[in-house]
């Protein structure tokens, strides 16, 4: 016979043919926090705590367990016990009563006087009857029927087992209970007291009473930890309770089973536990607000799951020391948010450790975190690509695909697409069409078709050598212009080590003061609150660059929101005046002077429309024979690499 097969979703853990996390949604949103000025330890954990657009974030994990939190407190109450206990007592005397209504005898009208009499609270009631002669088969069963439910309930709110384990309530079956109480106690007492033997004595325990512990401790401290837990909640439940209600459950435990033992033993149980345990939250309390009445073991079960989901809360925050996403407990997640929140968890912390094993973030000397060069290149293509685009939108510009203007062939080529201007590859066009010629079967002339040309590419051999001066001072922050001027660092700086690799590009940042910096530390570079606009500086380290490289064509690119407000004195100290200086103007005008006579070409960019400003970086153009452009801020990218190829172009 053929075998058959069926296929369906796979539920033994991680799926081992899903896909790895793609990382690149990650480093980009990874890249655009740390340019926005947050380091990358909070921009990664920003990035958890959001998510991405297909696995939901922790914040919305969150979220979703404090309204599983709210459900249940606002569902739910916790006298269901008392409750059933007082409908049972009621159809018992009620049952009793119509009895010895029909009954003409003394005894009836005994029985009368003795229900008469009864106190009015429902366990002086139970306590009271204990004694009582039931005349009916349906008094004496509801009135047995509240023993073996207070019973049932006391211990299924503390052993996870008691229903499997308590099959019936016969006299045998609660002495079994008892026996498993006070050796219980015993080996606990023996257990607090230190005794040496007490792996022995455990052992022999649960070769007795094994049944009652589904969990299947190995080790004495397990069992503690187990029993604790269950017995933790259910003295939060009874702290959740009215002092009445309290009042009611502690005499009505004297009935369980009818034996008062049970009671007892257990009360002994639960200071046993408080002294082995103290750390357990013995004390809290919760709300509960709704219709839908618990018993005591579904109550004991509410108070888990409250507590199950406040340590999932707190390990969802990660904000305790030394916390990671392995630490969040995926079981207990899926059993109270459902499968789809355990595989969003598993998909976050395999998203952390690829950010980390693939080198996206490294750890630098000083411990802090950092992005490495390969996440650098990656959001330096995505910072290209936006340039590329918002250029093609421009009417009358194309995308070209040559790395320069009328260069020379770089031996390589490629398949011709429209637009393209470079010349054809004709030996590899004719071999195109000859080979698709004899594909086909086909006899007779060869023809050219579009699909067979291709292009030699070619390569602009010139160098330039390029100052991209940007202004770091805290009106770029303030006005929005943060993100924009580093993406446009980050895009010109990928574009010239992917495409000129010959030309060399120099970063500049001012403020007060101007500094070189690497694309890595200017994209993580954070604003910070410092007078002064020093365009003096930044146009001196400018030349210095410029000076370096001889042979290249020499092109500085000054992005600035500001007039400049300070200049470098001859002791290296930065002068700061506003309204500037006639001195500060003085010698940035100087240090233009100077970068022109290299030949240089300067182009301001300028934003904002502020009128001193617009003023002043006109003056610089016409000093230095460059030109001035005023892009807004999302569109400085697309004029700032513009111009750059421009510069080669000419």
């Amino acid at each position: 016979m053929a075998e058959s097969y069926s296929y369906g979703p796979y539920h033994g853990g991680p799926d081992p043919l899903a896909p790895p996390p793609d990382l690149r949604e990650a480093v980009d949103a990874l890249g655009s926090e740390v340019m926005a000025g947050a380091s990358p330890r909070s921009a990664l954990e920003e990035l958890l705590r959001r998510g991405t657009r297909s696995t939901p974030g922790l914040d919305e994990l969150t979220r979703r367990l404090w309204q599983r939190r709210a459900e249940i407190q606002r569902r739910h109450r916790l006298d269901g016990t008392l409750q059933e206990v007082r409908r049972l007592l009621d159809e018992a005397v009620a049952a009793e009563r119509r009895a010895a209504f029909a009954d003409p005898s003394d005894e009836a009208r005994f029985r009368e006087a003795q229900l008469d009499a009864l106190p009015s609270g429902t366990a002086a009631a139970v306590s009271e009857l204990a004694d009582y002669e039931w005349a009916t088969e349906t008094g004496r069963r509801d009135y047995e029927r509240i023993r073996e439910l207070l019973g049932q309930q006391l211990m299924q709110s503390r052993f996870e087992g008691m229903k499997e384990a308590l099959r019936s309530t016969s006299p045998e079956d609660v002495e079994r209970i008892n026996r498993m109480l006070t050796d219980l106690n015993a080996l606990l007492a023996a257990h607090a007291q230190g005794f040496g033997d007490i792996e022995q004595r455990f052992a022999e325990f649960m070769r007795r009473h094994g049944e009652f512990f589904p969990e299947n401790p190995r080790t004495m401290d397990e069992l503690v930890d187990v029993l604790a837990s269950r017995a933790a909640a259910a003295q939060r439940m009874l702290n959740s309770m009215t002092p009445d209600q309290r009042q009611e459950l502690a005499e009505l435990s004297q009935q369980a089973f009818g034996d008062p033992r049970i009671g007892q033993q257990l009360s002994q149980l639960d200071s046993l536990l408080r002294g082995l345990r103290p750390g357990q939250d013995w004390t809290s309390s919760a709300r509960f607000r709704g219709d839908d009445p618990l018993g005591l073991a579904e109550g004991a079960r509410a108070m888990t799951d409250l507590s199950e989901l406040d340590a999932l809360a707190e390990q969802l925050s990660q904000s305790y020391p030394g916390a990671r996403l392995e630490d969040i407990d995926i079981e207990a997640l899926e059993e109270q948010l459902g499968p789809d929140a355990g595989v969003a968890a598993r998909r976050l912390s395999e998203l952390e450790r690829a950010l980390r094993e693939q080198g996206v973030v490294e750890r630098a000397p000083d411990g802090s975190l950092r992005l490495t060069p390969r996440a650098l290149r990656r959001l330096g293509e995505t910072a290209l690509a936006d340039v590329v685009r918002a250029l093609r939108s421009r009417a009358g510009r194309r995308d070209t695909a040559s790395a320069g203007a009328a260069g020379e062939p770089t031996g390589s080529t490629r398949s011709w697409e429209f637009g393209d201007s470079e010349p054809w590859a004709v030996s590899q066009t004719v071999r195109n069409a000859v080979l698709r010629t004899a594909a086909s079967d086909r006899s007779g002339p060869i023809r050219l078709d579009v699909a067979d040309v291709e292009v030699a590419e070619t390569e602009h051999r010139a160098r330039a050598a390029v100052a991209l001066c940007v202004d770091t001072s805290w009106s770029m922050v303030s006005e929005g212009r943060w993100l924009p001027m580093k993406r446009t660092a980050l895009a010109l700086h990928h574009l010239i080590t992917t495409r000129f690799r010959g030309d060399a590009l120099q970063v500049v940042t001012f403020g007060r003061y101007a500094q070189s910096v690497r694309i890595g530390e200017l994209v993580g570079l954070e604003g910070t609150w410092e007078q002064g606009t020093n365009a003096h500086h930044a146009l001196l380290l400018a030349e210095r660059h410029l000076r370096r490289h001889p042979d290249a064509v020499p092109v500085v690119l000054l992005v600035t929101d500001g007039e400049p407000t300070a200049h470098l004195e001859a002791d290296g100290e930065a002068e700061f005046s506003y309204p500037p200086s006639p001195r500060t103007v003085a010698k940035t005008l100087s240090e233009v002077d100077r970068i022109a006579r290299l030949g240089a070409s300067l182009t301001v960019f300028r934003l904002g429309d502020e009128p001193r400003l617009a003023a002043f970086v006109d003056v610089l153009a016409r000093r230095s024979g460059g030109r001035v452009i005023a892009p807004d801020p999302e569109g400085l990218g697309a004029a700032v690499v513009s111009d750059y190829l421009r510069h080669r172009r000419g």
